[in-house]
């Protein structure tokens, strides 16, 4: 299974995907973290190399959702293609027009309060990650 986890500093979750620089992909096998790869973010607000952003467009469907909507969609699918490859997605927090696209793109996305990727991801393998989703979620 491999996994992508937004961060900054290749050590702790990002809070919020939108402001994360990196995913951190950790590839599990036989219950155990295999291999490790620092993967530069290249779309969102604080990815590595993101256009100036115009906060003039709309971010909202035609019920005032934000992150809904075409524009919100077709940058969410972007977003998920940078991680075709993974089964999952750990952050801290994301909006729900994010969370809705990365999970219509097929992944497991978990929102969590734990900080430490480590940490994260031995909870995972036991079984015990909690998704917060309903928490997490803005």
């Amino acid at each position: 299974m491999k996994v992508a986890v937004v961060t900054n500093d290749a050590e702790t979750i990002s809070q919020h995907f939108g402001r994360s620089r990196f995913y951190k992909i950790i590839t599990i096998k036989d219950e155990k973290q295999f291999s490790q790869e620092i993967r530069p973010r290249g779309t969102g607000h604080y990815a590595q190399g993101a256009q100036n952003h115009n906060h003039e467009h709309s971010h909202s469907d035609s019920e005032g959702r934000h992150g809904f909507g075409p524009e919100a969609n077709d940058r969410h699918a972007s977003m998920a293609r940078e991680i075709a490859d993974c089964d999952m997605l750990i952050a801290g927090g994301m909006g729900a027009g994010a969370y809705q696209s990365f999970v219509n793109a097929g992944l497991k996305v978990i929102l969590t309060d734990k900080m430490n990727i480590d940490e994260a991801i031995d909870l995972l393998i036991k079984g015990t990650l909690e998704n917060l989703y309903q928490e997490r979620t803005d």
